[in-house]
């Protein structure tokens, strides 16, 4: 026991990761702060770490949210192990090891769910996957939000603003001239007067759908480059710039609205990502040739699993449910 304790006490912060590097920077400097023994340099490294980018701070202000959540406390007290090293008394600091075992116990996990508990934080609304949420908003406008979705609101003063944090929101938009309604993603803001429109935020970029009326789209990265759309139109907003604009069959990209996924002659990977959507569980691929299949279909989103088990049955291919929601096509 003691050669194991040693090698606890050897471990470093690289031992333990986040996909994103600025969340896993903030945790190495959170576990580093907490071992009771920094001094003045490092203070100051840590200092000059949050002034160089404002991500920085705010994610180590929200790791320090997370780490005194009722979910990360719940979960530490299910597990006797972490129990025993966290819950002694040890000061306003806890030991090093301590903080290590608790960060690689809710990584292990999967418990540890920084980004979806800090959207939740900005969130007014919030749907839960394969639900959607109607919402009147304070100006009269309707606002209908898709699965997985979280938007923050501003309508003080005047404003009529938007945040969409994550997901997808169809906005029916009350005409006021004198308030322009905007509408800001991840990479991209909208501007309307009075319209029915679509933004879904991604990993890698936002994308905006015109029903009617008329909006202007415009790059978060400077405000200047920016598209016009016409109704029947989209445009994608990345980090970088704004796309061409293209034209979109609303009745299909929209069917969402009704419960619906409508697709035309499009690879069966497409639909099973648009699908994964919707569903609680993984679908997984054994065999990529299956993906490339082109299908048709129109399916109810309120049954992923039997759209998946008819969509494999037209590739040739075999459909396995295991226990938990996962399903594997091969």
């Amino acid at each position: 026991m003691r050669h194991q304790d040693a090698q606890d006490k050897d471990r470093t912060d690289s031992d333990f990761t986040h996909t994103d590097p600025v969340v896993d920077q903030a945790l190495g400097w959170f576990l580093r702060l907490r071992d009771g023994k920094q001094d003045a340099a490092t203070r100051a490294d840590f200092r000059a770490w949050l002034a160089k980018d404002p991500r920085h701070e705010e994610e180590f202000r929200g790791l320090e949210i997370v780490w005194n959540s009722e979910p990360f406390l719940e979960a530490v007290k299910a597990l006797p192990v972490a129990r025993s090293a966290l819950m002694r008394p040890s000061g306003p600091r806890w030991p090093r090891r301590a903080a290590a075992l608790a960060a690689s116990i809710l990584i292990a996990a999967g418990i540890w769910q920084y980004p979806a508990l800090t959207i939740a934080l900005q969130a007014d609304y919030v749907t839960a996957t394969g639900a959607q949420r109607r919402v009147l908003l304070p100006d009269g406008s309707m606002m209908l939000l898709n699965t997985d979705t979280a938007v923050a609101l501003d309508f003080g003063a005047g404003r009529r603003h938007i945040r969409l944090l994550r997901g997808e929101a169809y906005l029916d938009v009350v005409h006021d001239a004198a308030h322009p309604f905007t509408v800001s993603g991840r990479y991209g803001e909208v501007e309307v007067l009075g319209t029915a429109f679509s933004v879904r935020t991604g990993a890698n970029e936002d994308a905006v759908i015109l029903e009617r009326g008329r909006v202007q789209v415009l790059c978060l990265c400077d405000g200047k480059d920016r598209a016009v759309l016409q109704p029947g139109e989209t445009v994608s907003i990345t980090a970088a710039s704004v796309s061409p604009v293209h034209a979109a069959d609303t009745s299909a990209t929209l069917a969402w609205r009704e419960g619906r996924i409508v697709f035309e002659d499009a690879p069966l990977g497409d639909v099973l990502d648009e699908l994964r959507r919707y569903h609680g569980g993984a679908i997984l691929v054994a065999d990529e040739r299956v993906n490339q299949l082109k299908v048709t279909g129109n399916y109810r989103l309120d049954d992923v699993e039997g759209a998946v088990r008819t969509l494999a049955d037209v590739a040739g291919a075999g459909f396995h449910r295991v226990p938990g929601g996962l399903i594997i096509l091969r």
